[in-house]
């Protein structure tokens, strides 16, 4: 029996990620992640899983961010019993983002049961429940850095920091064929970053048999910036918003761009640069978060502010109770209010925004992509009004933005991270990006020399055969989960349908009803992908624990 990688996410989009290898001594998954985008996308959610999770032995996970996690809790409510292995940090994270992803599960349901309901329809079913999320908490197995595990029988495992978020890891395996030879794979997981705050640049041995690299970025820069160039343009951002009065609201994740900013501000204000009367993260899913990263401070890379220093200084605030929250809408000046989610989708943030949107002396800094369609990128573009819990809310603050948190290493760096894992001996799979910038990352791999024509761009359920040195033809599913072709057609059939209905409704209603049915159109084209265009995977605006950092 010959050693067999199955690509069931992340092949052709960004999210989902979920690697399957099956071996003469069993099989076993490296993450198991939910799709989010558009409804195509997300439908995959919902659909059989391609796979026995009963046949599973054990699981290899690489973070806990949602699009990596998100359907551990489906796997066991559809029989999985074998044990999770990661990171203690990771291990801490999911304690938290499981029963939230959970939680919105339920909600989710219940509210299209009552949609359902008024059809006369059965009602909707959570994709997991609470309950699902618990039992998968209870096989959590963990393990540190550079230490090798035998989770299996013919499998041995190394985690290697990514430098993504706090616990990030690429997964080095190596698995027995049927000829006793090992078979040497290393999945990057996401990659993060030179510079980073709470740890040092991704780690990792050079050898293998094969990479699968993620390739979110490729194709694509981001502006040149250092630590010190970041904190000097947040520095400007601080101190331009207090000078004029007003507070400073930014929507924020809950999960490391959260902790980066706080950071990023205690240092200012422990230097002199900035003086804040109070600095507020508002969000109990930020706040538990940010547990998890005290616990774990002595990872940090940074030795010019200590985690106590930071998370000890009295004009910091971390709130859950909703009293408190309100409480904040009390102060019209001189504070800082970081509030989930970060495009400002759903959350307390929300309220901040309410509050803070009409005046004048106010600033609203976003830091991070704000995805077509959302709240965050309606603000962004400049929008007069908004629209928040059923409100129009004139848009007087002063509209602001920076670019330099994302969590993700960007073209360059990829570039660099694959150099310094080489050779691949058989091949590079190039996965967790969009068509288009893994098309980009494999064109700079073989024009510069690094991979020669062994670049492989897998499509979903894809599975290919490996050997020791080399690569077998890829064997395509009978049945795949999703056709691109079939799901541009439906998209634009229903973009064309809804477009028409709308301009007919246009041309007979009033002003008032005209913005109402912009504010549809805005709905549907964040329903159906956020463009005009039809994406395979375009990211919208998920709920706050499902969000895919940049």
């Amino acid at each position: 029996m010959s050693v067999t990688l199955h690509f069931h996410g992340a092949a052709g989009t960004v999210t989902g990620s979920c690697y399957r290898v099956v071996h003469p001594g069993g099989q076993f998954l490296i993450d198991c992640g939910l799709f989010q985008g558009n409804r195509s996308v997300r439908d995959l959610n919902l659909k059989p899983t391609p796979f026995d999770p009963t046949a599973i032995d054990f699981l290899l996970l690489t973070h806990a961010h949602i699009d990596h996690a998100g359907l551990l809790p489906k796997l066991y409510r559809e029989g999985f019993r074998g044990p999770m292995w990661m990171t203690e940090p990771t291990a801490g994270l999911l304690e938290y983002l499981l029963p939230d992803s959970a939680s919105i599960q339920e909600s989710e349901a219940e509210r299209e049961t009552k949609k359902h309901a008024r059809r006369g329809e059965e009602p909707a079913k959570p994709l997991y429940t609470l309950e699902d999320a618990n039992e998968a908490l209870q096989h959590r197995e963990t393990t540190g850095y550079a230490q090798w595990i035998t989770p299996g029988p013919g499998v041995r495992a190394r985690y290697w920091n990514a430098g993504h978020i706090i616990g990030s890891a690429s997964v080095e395996v190596e698995v027995m064929d049927t000829d006793g030879k090992p078979v040497t794979i290393l999945f990057s997981g996401d990659i993060g970053p030179d510079e980073k705050v709470f740890y040092k640049e991704p780690e990792g041995p050079a050898g293998f048999d094969y990479i699968l690299s993620e390739s979110t970025y490729g194709g694509r820069e981001r502006d040149d910036y250092t630590l010190v160039q970041r904190r000097e343009s947040l520095k400007t951002e601080i101190n331009e918003a207090l000078r004029r009065g007003g507070n400073l609201v930014i929507p924020a994740f809950a999960v490391e761009r959260s902790q980066e900013l706080l950071h990023d501000i205690g240092y200012l204000i422990k230097t002199g640069e900035i003086s804040p009367q109070l600095v507020f993260l508002d969000s109990p899913l930020a706040s538990k978060v940010t547990s998890v990263y005290r616990k774990y401070a002595k990872m940090f890379d940074d030795v010019e502010l200590s985690a106590d220093e930071l998370f000890n200084d009295p004009r910091f605030r971390i709130i859950e109770a909703v009293e408190d929250s309100k409480a904040i809408n009390t102060i019209r000046g001189g504070a800082i209010i970081m509030s989930a989610s970060g495009m400002a989708d759903a959350g307390r943030i929300q309220h901040h925004l309410r509050n803070n949107l009409p005046r004048g002396n106010a600033t609203v800094l976003f830091v991070g992509y704000q995805a077509p369609g959302t709240l965050g990128q309606v603000i962004q573009s400049g929008a007069k009004e908004v629209r928040i819990h059923g409100t129009l809310v004139p848009v007087r603050a002063r509209i602001r933005s920076m670019g330099n948190y994302s969590a993700h290493a960007d073209h360059s760096e990829l570039m660099a991270w694959i150099k310094e894992r080489l050779p691949a001996h058989g091949a590079i799979f190039l996965t967790h990006g969009e068509d288009e910038e893994r098309t980009a990352l494999r064109a700079a791999l073989v024009t510069s020399g690094l991979a020669g024509d062994q670049v492989v761009l897998p499509q979903l359920d894809d599975f290919f055969e490996l050997r020791a040195n080399g690569i077998a033809a890829v064997i395509h599913p009978a049945t795949p989960r999703i056709d691109p072709a079939q799901m541009a057609t439906d998209w634009h059939n229903q973009f064309a349908d809804f477009t028409i209905r709308l301009s007919q409704r246009l041309n007979t209603a009033s002003d008032v009803d005209k913005l109402r049915v912009m504010k549809e159109l805005q709905a549907k084209l964040s329903e159906l992908g956020g463009d005009t265009t039809p994406p395979v995977s375009t990211l919208t605006a998920p709920r706050e624990s499902q969000s895919v950092d940049e």
